[in-house]
């Protein structure tokens, strides 16, 4: 049974969750609300406002134990951010984020990368135009998975033993994916490896990435160590078209990538079940940020052009190119800036000026 429907009424959930994540969705929703007038669709949506670090405090867990029944008759869940001082990272994220990641098997996680004229890169050769493209990550299984233990914990020979678990169907279907994308963008594909140091899964990885390719004979396909990898984003940013990795290493390149494009205050997310038999959930990057959380002026373009993601997975691909449109004049045409990009606007009045433009 799938929850992509053909229909122009989408059921959406909103998670909030901690810190500024309960800023930057309503300059999300207020885009959208927009886009719908615009376009003809509708949004019907469905907050979670507790679903947080702080329910985690009061009740022992960041969601109720129905929370993924909850979402699952939804079409998509936008998400504000996860974590906040006092509750570990590792529970925040295990406790909400994960389970919702796995639960819908959403095994892409896709990461755009941009540079826009009118955001400084602190790297020389990150020209607006020039850099465009995009990390896939494998998002459910690989170095992130639950495999493993503690063991003597409080004696002097306590260990602790992580599993990395790469399965043949996991990495092909995540390959497929990114050569599906290559071949519809610019027809180049990296692969990120480190085959010469890890001594089973990668070479396994690189094993089926060679057996994938030639299913797509339009896309030219290299591969690259991850060390070599991380020097050539910062030095040959613009080279890049679809970048394929597993879920540590498409984690750590995603961030380096959105820092390379500028900041990852604007950086968007999505994690995505292709076959649409279950919910897909849209994120922005930059976390709570419990250090300005309640001050009004944190950056909502994470979360706006997730939303644009959002809509472009629910069949609205001109809804969504009108949001990024709208961001990157905003970001060209205008000297309106939050904090984080150098200026001194507000949430509220950085949200009115894309709308403006919008």
């Amino acid at each position: 049974m799938t929850n992509h429907r053909t229909t122009t009424d989408h059921r959406i959930a909103l998670i909030p969750g901690d810190g500024i994540g309960a800023e930057v969705l309503p300059p999300a929703r207020q885009v959208l609300d927009v886009l719908g007038r615009r376009h003809g669709f509708t949004l019907g949506y469905t907050s979670y406002d507790d679903w947080s670090c702080e329910r985690y405090l009061r009740e022992g867990a960041m969601m109720p134990d129905d929370g993924i029944d909850q979402l699952r008759d939804k079409d998509a869940i936008l998400l504000g951010a996860v974590g906040y001082p006092g509750v570990p990272d590792h529970v925040s994220l295990w406790g909400l984020l994960i389970p919702i990641r796995r639960s819908f098997r959403q095994y892409v996680n896709l990461r755009p990368i941009r540079v826009f004229e009118g955001i400084g890169s602190p790297v020389r050769g990150a020209v607006p135009g020039e850099v465009d493209f995009v990390v896939v990550r494998e998002n459910v299984e690989g170095e992130y998975g639950e495999a493993g233990g503690r063991l003597n914990r409080g004696f002097e020979d306590e260990m602790a033993v992580q599993e990395a678990v790469f399965t043949r169907a996991g990495v092909t279907r995540v390959l497929d994916y990114a050569f599906r994308l290559a071949a519809q963008r610019g027809g180049r594909l990296t692969s990120a490896t480190k085959s010469n140091g890890i001594v089973h899964t990668m070479p396994f990885w690189d094993q089926l990435v060679a057996e994938r390719a030639p299913h797509f004979p339009d896309v030219a396909w290299d591969q690259e160590h991850i060390d070599a990898l991380a020097a050539k984003f910062v030095l040959e940013p613009a080279r890049f078209d679809v970048v394929v990795g597993s879920n540590l290493f498409g984690d750590i390149l995603s961030d380096l990538a959105a820092a390379v494009a500028g900041s990852i205050g604007i950086a968007p997310a999505a994690n995505l079940n292709p076959e649409r038999a279950f919910p897909s959930m849209f994120e922005p990057v930059h976390g709570s940020a419990p250090d300005i959380a309640g001050q009004g002026v944190a950056n909502p373009l994470g979360a706006i052009w997730s939303a644009a993601m959002m809509l472009d997975h629910l069949g609205h691909p001109r809804a969504a190119k009108d949001i990024t449109d709208a961001i990157a004049a905003t970001l060209a045409k205008t000297d309106t800036r939050t904090r984080d990009l150098g200026g001194t606007a507000t949430t509220a009045e950085f949200t009115d000026k894309l709308l403006e433009l919008l």
